[in-house]
């Protein structure tokens, strides 16, 4: 089974990742791959280069590009959760196996900006006015077809997980969602 989060920043992908992670799924994270190859080019890795790279891939050799080069990776008789979609080519690549499941992470916006705020890693916006150009790009707000679609993504889900609150209402939704997917396969 293949699940891909898609949410905008700070609304708990990585949580929802950590918590399928406990249930023997295993961890692919988008801006790992697209940092891995940055590296490779020494390019500086910063939010806006790693999207500025997913993006050249992504129009160079098309919109599932980034699923294309995980895929030849990973054993997809295994369970994979992949964090971070950001455009609709790599749904629709992902959608291929017969295997996906996309599920949207919604929160507030007030929420997730003090998330990302407490947040720790040095990539995420650190003021309000970074964390709204962060969402816009994201969002795909001005965007080409290649960017960032997150808004495109969001319409694409098969389910839709709200985070608002505790980890413990995220870990319960998460398990009925668990359960809805098996009774399709």
């Amino acid at each position: 089974m293949l699940i891909g989060l898609v949410g905008r920043i700070g609304s708990g992908k990585g949580t929802v990742a950590e918590v399928l992670n406990n249930f023997n799924f295993n961890f692919v994270v988008f801006s790992d791959v697209i940092s891995e190859e940055a590296k490779k080019r020494m390019i500086e890795v910063n939010r806006e280069n790693l999207q500025n790279l997913g993006d050249q891939v992504r129009r160079e050799e098309g919109g599932g590009a980034w699923v294309k080069k995980i895929l030849e990776k990973i054993d997809l008789n295994n369970d994979y959760v992949f964090d971070g979609l950001r455009n609709p080519g790599e749904i629709k690549e992902l959608r291929k196996t017969g295997k996906f499941f996309l599920i949207y992470i919604d929160c507030l916006q007030d929420i997730r900006f003090n998330r990302v705020k407490k947040s720790s890693n040095p990539k995420n916006p650190k003021t309000w006015e970074e964390f709204l150009i962060a969402e816009k790009r994201d969002a795909g707000i001005n965007q080409p077809e290649y960017g960032q679609q997150v808004d495109k993504c969001i319409e694409m889900a098969d389910f839709i997980i709200p985070n608002n609150l505790n980890i413990d209402n995220l870990k319960e939704k998460i398990l009925n969602i668990l359960n809805k997917i098996k009774l399709k396969c």
